[in-house]
């Protein structure tokens, strides 16, 4: 039974669907969690996905997770069933045949890139689409097209970045007639109407609940994680993603600028990463006996800089640099390294990816860590010497969840400037978990950037 204090809500990373509810003090009282793979096995995911034999394509089926963070196309007539749910039955089965695809795109899909190339040649070019939407035309951010099914397209849907309204272009580009399905964009903290009565009488829910418009993942994090200007946030989860608060959107043929999830005003730039945690649980499981302890003890046995031996590993195509494979560099040309060296560099090129393309957004001051990375020490004292500036984390590492159950206070208030906003919050206590490296531990890292180039590597497999 909710309560009026408790606030709750979902997120899902496709490795589990998380849970969190905090009480009228804004405190965590309880977190929980589903894993696909281990507590919904009759779907048979790894990872939460289906990752098809081209490597590219990766889907994940609907009735898992029913419209969570992914890519769903609805038949006609789906709205006329949301309307009349039965709360008899589960929400599984009641939705079952109002899909088109069975098993649709997520994230991780790099299939598209077709699609995305005619999407920006009808933009007038990358640039001119980023300069639109915010992001140039990934294929993490494109569906795959298929014609059969009549009512579905080829692209993701573009949002003109500073008018905040869907662009006309965009919208012809994807279906004809497509801006009346969508209907207007609406800010973040805009109250949608009252819960319905489905889970009012299912899971007993109070028929004055209201529901405040959704935002993703990321930006939900930078909700629950309070940026301030110079601050990075970087969540170490199933994708790596790093992303700051920013006033005015300049978008560059990387990363993504969106919205604010709690300023109407402001921005927030994103990078995203595919390879971030299944690549290193990968590392884990072949090399520290599946063990994060003996994946610790690794990092700690091996010097800052690795010796001259760096790693880019990519089990799927990146999409910042869009490469796949695995790259080693040293000064001999070494094919393979030791499992020390490999998990050491596997790490390090992590980090010194992102800081080469932070530094592009805006001069570090500090450094806010979230996803379940954030609780293994040694990874963020790579962090640290890489970056050269202090890491800290808050009380719980599912920001994502926590910034949403914030946003749902704030759609409750009246106002909804961003001043009232960080009024709302908990003056969250950062514990610092690594202080800033000394000089030469940050040198070991520096000499390197300049030329951690994979694409330039002829050591990959």
């Amino acid at each position: 039974m909710i309560t009026s204090s408790e606030f709750r809500i979902n997120n899902m990373f496709f490795l589990q669907l998380k849970v969190i509810a905090v009480d009228g003090r804004l405190r965590v009282i309880f977190e929980d969690s589903i894993n696909f793979d281990k507590d919904l096995p009759e779907f048979g995911t790894q990872g939460g996905v289906y990752m098809h034999d081209d490597r590219l394509s990766v889907s994940s089926p609907v009735l898992m997770w029913i419209k969570q963070h992914g890519s769903v196309y609805w038949k006609e007539g789906a709205s006329s069933v949301l309307q009349n749910l039965s709360p008899v039955l589960p929400l599984h089965q009641s939705l079952k045949n109002c899909f088109s695809l069975s098993n649709s795109p997520v994230w991780m899909d790099s299939s598209t890139a077709a699609q995305c190339k005619s999407l920006e040649k009808k933009a007038g070019g990358a640039q001119k689409l980023a300069d639109i939407t915010g992001s140039r035309a990934y294929e993490v951010r494109a569906v795959r097209e298929d014609r059969r099914e009549g009512d579905q397209e080829d692209y993701f849907l573009k949002e003109s970045i500073r008018e905040k309204v869907w662009n006309p272009l965009c919208l012809d580009a994807c279906a004809p007639q497509l801006g009346k399905k969508l209907g207007q964009p609406v800010p973040s903290s805009k109250i949608l109407g009252l819960i319905s009565p489905y889970y009012t009488e299912r899971f007993g829910f109070n028929p004055a609940c209201k529901i405040v418009a959704f935002t993703g993942d990321n930006p939900a994090s930078l909700a629950g994680m309070r940026l301030s200007e110079g601050d990075i946030a970087i969540s170490l989860g199933t994708s790596d993603t790093l992303f700051l608060w920013i006033k005015e959107p300049n978008p560059a043929l990387e990363g993504h600028i969106f919205c604010n999830p709690v300023d109407s005003q402001a921005f927030m730039a994103l990078l995203c990463y595919k390879n971030g945690s299944l690549m290193r649980e990968k590392i884990r499981d072949e090399l520290a006996l599946g063990s994060w302890e003996e994946f610790s003890k690794a990092l700690e046995s091996t010097a800052a800089g690795n010796g001259g031996k760096v790693g880019f590993y990519f089990d799927v195509r990146e999409i910042t640099p869009g490469a796949v494979g695995i790259h080693r560099f040293d000064a001999h040309n070494t094919p393979t390294f030791p499992k020390e060296v490999e998990i050491r560099a596997l790490i390090e090129g992590q980090f010194m990816a992102k800081r080469i393309h932070a530094e592009k957004l805006v001069p570090t001051t500090k450094i806010l860590a979230t996803g379940g990375a954030s609780h293994n020490k040694a990874i963020l004292q790579i962090l640290s010497d890489v970056f050269s500036v202090p890491v800290y984390t808050i009380d719980t590492a599912n920001s994502a969840c926590l910034g949403s159950a914030y946003r749902a206070i704030h759609g409750k208030t009246t106002r909804r400037d961003s001043k009232h906003w960080k009024d709302l919050q908990p003056v969250f206590t950062l514990t610092t978990i690594i202080t800033s490296p000394c000089c030469s531990v940050s040198r070991s890292h520096d000499c390197y950037l300049p030329t951690s180039q994979p694409a330039s590597n002829q050591q990959s497999q």
